[in-house]
């Protein structure tokens, strides 16, 4: 060793190549040793330093030992090591494996969360034995439970699909999460309210080396009330300390309203801040306009994230918010809100009004009232319906229309003062966001609505519209606020209060005036101008009113109503109430998510099990006897009045084996086979079993109708089945036989017989039925004619497509002599042309007129 050292001494100032190779691995073994005694930090700040004092010397000098290192190294060997006790190396490994879970949050790699995960909760049952759980953990849970919820999120309205891995991963974290929070849910709220003071809190020993504050961020410090009264003070860049005082209020606002759209804007951070501006405000005017900027931030949590709903924590804090300004603005008259304002532009002095002026803040209550609403429904929206959240949720509606009528209250105060200008637009949105609260709802639950509402209301404030104190039912104010809309609205809106008040006639039992409303507004004729939101209420109010039919026992109506909805087979779609997606449709993205968010919340839904049930009940009711009656005659051209009924009887027809009936559609699949058979009695028994009825009002009323009208509808089933077969035919033994009074059986006879349905007279004398024997075509005759009527319209079409094909060219095929080329000596009848003889050619060209049959039936 020492020979080489000397040879390399004695050598010139170049190095051979293995003395090269030598220092290099003599290096690299003295930065290991020094790596695995020392901290990382250290070790790296130290050879630096060595780097730069061994810059300048070469060969053996590198190697050998001077009096300052040699003393150097001495001074290191006095210092003490540092010591670390079990609980600090644990809680080190703790951060590692934090650190590690949120590497792997950033690149959503949710199997790596998985199973560190599961490394986390073992490092904290060793941690935790002795002592509760530490606050860096609390904080990963936390934060992971909420990260979760935000890709579950993103999943429900994004196109592109985890991959399996992936997707595993976050499927078991789900679980693990939820069984995991419950032990520290305490703790967790405990975060939740204050994260920052949480983790700054003295009740447990820093014992990790804190991480290095970066200069970029600001740090919170409470002051002691003897240096400020006013509590906080924010050290920023530089150490400068940001004091937040009632005089520096303005001049924060304007720095937080220019950062709104901004990037990297930390919003959950200007709402602390605008919270203890609130604390510090002082007059009137101050705590409007921190109030104003900070529900306005609290709505822009969810803009461009991926979170598409307020959280209810924010919703309930906006809300409380918007009833503090009212307060506010309800004790100062002096101060106004409107959205023609001026801003005030001096952070120095609040403006002073003029006497006998009005102080005019830029603002609409208006507004904030409509997103709040909005969020609301974007949160019922994603919320699972079946669940107690979706419960909890709901009840906000109550605070919302709280905040609703006041600020109805509000806007007709403004109105009041003519200096003030309020445009009328603003009272018109805030009534029709009443009415939309209340026009699906039964009396019942609007009653209460109005009662807590009015409740909340300071006693000094009235209505002019719906005044307090007068004695009024629901239906008259439905009236009142939509006649106030008719009167000052138009277009959309106008439009949107008259099906509101269809509807809610509808909903309770009115059906002769919805329908007479909805003819005379003339909207059928127009809907399709108007926006898809309105166009979707113009299809809940086209099926409530015939569900109302339905319920008064107006059968034809009733289905006449509901054909166009569900003929279609798109009821979810057509009442956004579902989304269809085909398979072969051409549907992007962009439409898909806007389409789901026009999707209504759950508690606004028509049932459409039950929809369906009224409809094919219906067409039953309608069919069954159309169908006896063409079956009979075959001389009567056929006609369909519900197609989706006709295909969903045939398919049952077509069936070898039935059996006992499962769902609805099979109870009254049976229910028409039975009725077309004369089993009345087991009709009415098949359909009275259908459980969905318990959902209506009344539902013994219901089927006691539903009873009555298969008895008149299986009479005139079995009149049209077993006519010809009869001479006379008492009516006593009709009433009998359908258990019905011989006086409604001599009225479904008359008009049977007023509208030519049945070839009879009645003999009241005799109370019978005598029929007329017509002339009777027998089996062949009948058959004879529809091959007729078959090969006419088989002809037709042949002439209809030769003469599409030879359009323009009408002489193609005419030959020297004018003997047409298909045609022949006729003229050429099927080619379309007419013969040298003249004279118009005949329907069809060769008309088959029936042969000698023919010829004796027209005889």
């Amino acid at each position: 060793m020492s020979s080489r050292f000397f040879a390399a001494g004695e050598s010139s100032s170049e190095s051979s190549s293995e003395e090269e190779e030598l220092y290099s691995e003599e290096e690299k073994e003295q930065k290991s040793d020094e790596d695995s005694q020392e901290d990382s930090e250290d070790s790296e700040e130290e050879e630096d330093s060595s780097d730069e004092e061994d810059g300048g010397k070469t060969g053996i000098s590198k190697f050998l030992k001077d009096q300052a290192s040699s003393e150097g190294e001495s001074s290191d060997d006095d210092t003490p090591k540092l010591v670390k006790s079990a609980k600090n190396k644990r809680l080190e490994e703790l951060d590692g494996v934090i650190k590690l879970i949120d590497n792997a949050v950033k690149i959503n790699d949710w199997s790596s969360i998985s199973s560190e995960f599961d490394k986390l909760n073992r490092q904290v049952v060793k941690i935790a034995a002795a002592d509760k759980a530490p606050k860096q953990y609390i904080k990963t849970v936390s934060d992971l439970e909420d990260f979760m919820n935000e890709t579950i999120a993103k999943q429900k309205v994004s196109t592109k699909k985890m991959n399996a891995t992936n997707a595993k991963g976050l499927n078991a974290m789900k679980q693990k999460i939820k069984r995991n929070n419950r032990e520290y849910a305490t703790e967790i709220e405990k975060y939740k309210e204050d994260k920052f003071d949480y983790m700054m809190s003295d009740e447990e020993e820093d014992m990790v080396p804190a991480e290095k504050p970066s200069s970029k961020r600001d740090i919170y410090v409470l002051e002691t009330p003897g240096e400020d009264d006013q509590g906080f003070s924010t050290v920023g860049r530089g150490g400068r300390t940001l004091q937040y005082t009632p005089e520096s209020i303005f001049a924060h606002l304007r720095t937080i309203t220019e950062s709104r759209g901004k990037k990297n804007t930390d919003r959950a951070e200007q709402i602390r801040i605008m919270e203890r501006l609130f604390a510090v405000a002082v007059t009137p005017y101050q705590r409007i306009r921190v109030l104003l900027t900070l529900i306005s931030t609290r709505f822009d949590l969810t803009t461009g994230s991926a979170i598409t709903f307020m959280s209810q924590e924010q919703w309930k804090s906006a809300d409380q918010e918007l009833g503090t300004l009212f307060e506010v603005l309800e004790d100062n008259r002096n101060m106004v809100v409107v959205e023609n304002a001026e801003a005030w532009d001096d952070d120095e002095k609040p403006p002073q009004p003029a006497p006998g002026e009005k102080l005019k803040v830029p603002g609409s209550l208006v507004s904030i009232v409509e997103r709040l609403d909005d969020e609301l429904t974007r949160s019922l929206q994603h919320i699972d319906p079946h669940t107690a959240e979706y419960i909890e949720r709901l009840s906000d509606e109550q605070a919302l229309y709280n905040k609703v009528v006041r600020a109805m209250l509000y806007v007709e105060e403004l109105q009041k003062d003519t200096k003030l200008e309020a445009p009328q637009e603003n009272a018109n949105r805030i009534v029709m966001r009443r009415v939309e609260h209340i026009y699906f709802k039964p009396s019942q639950v609007v009653n209460i609505l109005e009662e807590n509402a009015w409740n909340s209301v300071p006693s000094q404030f009235d209505s002019k519209i719906t005044p307090r104190g007068k004695a009024q039912d629901i239906a008259t104010l439905v009236q009142i606020l939509c006649t106030y809309l008719f009167e000052n609205s138009a277009d959309i809106i106008q439009g949107r209060a008259y099906l509101c008040q269809v509807y809610f006639c509808a909903l309770h039992d009115q059906y002769y005036r919805a329908r007479d409303m909805l003819l005379m507004s003339h909207l059928q004729e127009t809907i399709g101008n108007f926006d898809i939101s309105t166009q979707i209420l113009f299809n809940r109010t086209l099926v409530q009113i015939g569900l109302c039919a339905f319920r008064a026992g107006l059968v034809y109506e009733s289905q006449n109503t509901l054909l166009e909805i569900c003929g279609s087979g798109r009821q979810k779609e057509l009442l956004a109430q579902g989304v269809m997606i085909q398979r072969y449709s051409q549907v992007t993205p962009e439409q898909e998510r806007l389409e789901r968010q026009r999707q209504l919340p759950f508690h606004m839904h028509i049932n459409l099990e039950l929809l369906e049930c009224v409809f094919l009940t219906c067409s039953m009711l309608l069919e069954i006897p159309l169908l006896a009656q063409t079956g009979s005659s075959p001389d009567i051209k056929k006609r369909v009045i519900s197609k989706n009924y006709r295909r969903l009887l045939e398919f049952h027809e077509r069936q070898i084996f039935t059996g006992p009936p499962e769902n609805t559609r099979d109870h009254i699949m049976q229910a028409s086979r039975a009725l077309a058979a004369g089993e009345w009695k087991k009709a009415v028994e098949l359909i009275n079993s259908i459980k969905i009825w318990e959902l209506m009002a009344q539902s013994e009323k219901i089927k006691a109708m539903l009873s009555e009208q298969i008895q008149e509808e299986g009479l005139r089933t079995y009149l049209f089945t077993y006519a010809p077969f009869y001479d006379t035919l008492a009516v006593s033994t009709l009433a009998a036989m359908f258990e019905i009074s011989e006086r409604k059986v001599a009225a479904v006879v008359s008009k049977m017989i007023s509208h030519e349905e049945l070839a009879a007279a009645l003999d009241q004398v005799n109370s019978a039925i005598i029929f007329r024997k017509g002339v009777e075509l027998s089996r062949l005759q009948s058959l004879a004619l529809t091959l007729s009527d078959k090969a006419s319209g088989l002809i037709e079409a042949n002439e209809r497509t030769l003469e599409q094909r030879t359009q323009g060219t009408a002489n193609a095929f005419e030959r020297q002599g004018g003997r047409g080329g298909r045609g022949g000596g006729r003229g050429g009848a099927r080619g379309g042309m007419r013969s040298d003889r003249g004279g118009p050619r005949t329907r069809g060209g060769q008309q088959f007129g029936g042969g000698a049959l023919g010829g004796a039936i027209k005889a």
